[in-house]
């Protein structure tokens, strides 16, 4: 990720009648960074890559691209491509005229300058553009593994072959900007699991600005150099995974990336917090001498220890092997709390926690429903 921005959306809102999906929203967005937009269905995460694109045009506000105001230009005036969620290919060509579609059909200007040739001999130059085009395809079906493929017609493609000829289509022309709107969400998990690797491998080998959407956190939180998790047409917090996991600034985000225990405390002083009736340390928060907050502690962040060296003191109610770890949810005093652990217990057995200062998350109240 460079720090030259490539797009800005200032004051952006969008609305449908008397709706407004996208409120005001602004955004800088830098040169070859992977950016996610993450949020539930309706909180204007497609409706703001569609207006970045050209495929919808903001009520207000302006979308700079590389310095210049492209919010009144249509998609095909912009240095950006889209893959969609429906891939959109065509069934009766193969798989390489699929995705030299694009540039077969570009004007005869713009592909002089594209493959930087000399007008001279019109036909001359008509067969080494066709020759440079087939290459520019073989290369983009190379990069997303389906070399080999490019004479396959299209329905004998499954559908994460069909996801990788849509790519290869949108990045055959080099485009500075790559839109995708949750393209991986028609795919089995396992194999989307492994288009997520692949596609940021992909944009690192490209170098160029990826804006993808979803509404998948763990897609968000394995490809992304940052996430904006949105909610009602605004951006509710901006960062690196690491860093919103970590440090969710209100309700909203902590309970939609991950899982979250989210407690009610009082802040007590500097470094000290009480919650379910204990003090506990803390760090690095200032809030008011005696002020309501909540604390956020992630499931894996409680310590299984002995009963008599524990701070919290609970009975497991539930009990599920995941795999890796097992899920507890555990009762103190009419409060659940779920925890994740390597240890083995059964339900009704007790069980002892407690929770270092740097894993104490700390939250105003109500912040954000």
């Amino acid at each position: 990720m460079g720090d030259k921005v490539i797009i800005e959306l200032l004051n952006v809102t969008k609305q449908f009648d008397d709706e407004v999906i996208v409120n005001s929203l602004n955004l800088q967005v830098f040169e070859n960074e992977f950016l996610t937009l993450l949020g539930p269905s309706g909180c204007g995460k497609t409706t703001t890559l569609r207006m970045i694109g050209g495929f919808e045009k903001a009520n207000q506000g302006e979308i700079i691209i590389e310095g210049k105001d492209f919010s009144d230009l249509p998609p095909y005036a912009r240095p950006i491509n889209t893959v969609f969620q429906k891939y959109a290919l065509f069934p009766h060509l193969n798989v390489i005229d699929n995705v030299a579609f694009g540039l077969k059909n570009r004007s005869w200007e713009y592909l002089i300058n594209f493959y930087h040739l000399e007008n001279e001999n019109k036909k001359e130059v008509k067969k080494k553009i066709n020759e440079l085009i087939k290459a520019s395809a073989l290369e983009a079906l190379s990069l997303v593994n389906l070399k080999g493929y490019e004479n396959r017609r299209i329905t004998q493609m499954s559908g994460g072959q069909q996801q990788r000829v849509a790519l290869a289509r949108a990045i055959v022309n080099k485009p500075k900007i790559l839109l995708l709107d949750e393209p991986l969400a028609a795919l089995d998990l396992k194999l989307r699991q492994k288009m997520q690797y692949e596609l940021k491998e992909m944009q690192r080998q490209l170098g160029i600005t990826f804006i993808f959407v979803t509404h998948d956190q763990e897609e968000a939180m394995t490809m992304s150099d940052r996430i904006a998790v949105m909610d009602k047409g605004i951006i509710v917090q901006l960062g690196t995974p690491k860093a919103i996991y970590n440090e969710p600034v209100n309700r909203y985000v902590a309970t939609f990336i991950g899982e979250s225990n989210i407690i009610p405390a009082v802040y007590l002083k500097k470094d000290l917090v009480s919650f379910m009736g204990v003090d506990f340390e803390c760090m690095g928060y200032t809030f008011k001498k005696n002020e309501k907050v909540d604390v956020v502690i992630r499931p894996e962040d409680f310590d299984v220890v002995d009963l008599d060296k524990a701070k919290l003191i609970g009975k497991v109610t539930s009990s599920l092997f995941k795999g890796v770890h097992n899920e507890l949810l555990v009762d103190i005093k009419g409060t659940s709390l779920k925890v994740n652990t390597y240890e083995n217990y059964v339900v009704g057995e007790d069980i002892g926690l407690k929770v270092d200062p740097y894993e104490i998350h700390i939250m105003k109240v109500n912040e954000y429903e």
